[in-house]
């Protein structure tokens, strides 16, 4: 098993993991660590594709001052397939485990 760390930005959704080979999501934690709720949104998105409202999976999500959100959904990526994300102001940050399949 595997992790990936990024922070989120405020700006177009960008992505915050690649696939490399075939892997599979066993969760996303997104933290905040301000003092204010923070939006997120998170992508799955297939290689040579971009972020966009077909490929949301977690739209406005509220993160409130100082918690976690945790994901427990499973997701199979393909070569190159990515996780996208973004937030509605700095101070989130995102930590993806993964594994080889």
């Amino acid at each position: 098993m595997s992790l990936q760390n990024a922070s989120l930005t405020n700006s177009t959704a960008t992505s915050i993991y690649t696939s490399s080979g075939n892997n599979v999501i066993s969760t996303i934690h997104i933290c905040n660590n301000t003092n204010a709720t923070i939006y997120a949104n998170v992508y799955m998105v297939q290689n040579t594709f971009i972020a966009n409202g077909v490929n949301i999976v977690y739209g406005n999500v509220a993160v409130s001052a100082y918690n976690t959100l945790i994901t427990q959904e499973k997701f199979a990526l393909g070569n190159n397939d990515a996780v996208y994300a973004n937030a509605s102001t700095t101070g989130l940050s995102a930590t993806i485990s993964y594994i080889g399949i």
